[in-house]
């Protein structure tokens, strides 16, 4: 019928947001940006796709940039978790303003806040319909919230990832700030991406995805892009290895 949402191409998908995407020049945790994200997070909820969220903690802490200035790197990387954990609950304010039912889930425990991350748990409340945002990485030092980000998506049996970028709406050749003569790339490999160097995923989390077939979706969070990738219309970049014939 005219009016009908269109139908999801998904299941099950799993959001990775950068910290800066809550974010403003001004201000680490925008409200006002992060309830723009949270309006299209319920509507692309509303296709009735399962969506788990990884989120990041660079607008408020970045462990690598920490430990090049003289701290611990596993200190740092902790200390990045825990602003993880702050933007997932940031987020989950905002989500469940507008009327959607989530859970935050942490690696490291924080139960006066938060639940700990059990894998039974997730895929419950993902069958329940609720919005589930993963936070503290993968709870250890030493690897990217790209890496958790494609941990949770195997773990949890997403169909694809979808790579929510602030700047670009999509894979570049080279970083159009820096080179305006880039060339944005439809469609690659996850091998592609990893010799290239492309800004995608850090590798260990590219060739996660390569070894399990999980395909990326790369795009700029604006406007209704998940609803529209949601709904198998082609946005931004794709990455994915091709099933062995």
């Amino acid at each position: 019928m005219e009016g009908d949402p269109p139908s999801p191409a998904f299941h099950r998908v799993l959001l990775k947001l950068s910290g800066q995407a809550l974010g403003s020049e001004s201000r680490a945790i925008d409200p006002a940006t992060t309830k723009r994200v949270a309006g299209s997070i319920k509507v692309a909820r509303g296709l009735d796709v399962d969506i788990a969220i990884v989120v990041g903690g660079g607008n408020i802490f970045r462990g690598m940039a920490a430990a090049a200035g003289g701290m611990d790197r596993a200190t740092g990387d902790y200390i990045g978790m825990m602003a993880t954990v702050q933007n997932a609950l940031a987020l989950q304010d905002a989500l469940e303003t507008e009327g959607v039912d989530t859970r935050v889930m942490s690696a490291i425990e924080i139960r006066a806040v938060c639940e700990p991350y059990i894998l039974r748990r997730a895929i419950r409340h993902l069958e329940k319909g609720r919005v589930v945002i993963c936070a503290a990485g993968t709870g250890n030092p030493y690897f990217s919230t790209d890496s958790a980000a494609a941990l949770r998506a195997l773990e949890l049996e997403a169909d694809a990832i979808l790579m929510a970028k602030r700047e670009y709406d999509g894979v570049y050749t080279a970083d159009p700030e820096i080179e305006p003569g880039a060339e944005f790339i439809p469609e690659l490999t996850h091998l592609e991406a990893i010799e290239r160097g492309l800004k995608v995923m850090d590798t260990t989390a590219l060739s996660l995805c390569m070894d399990n077939k999980m395909p990326i979706h790369v795009f700029k969070m604006t406007g209704d892009n998940i609803v529209r990738v949601l709904s198998g219309e082609r946005v931004g970049t794709v990455v994915r290895t091709p099933a062995e014939s």
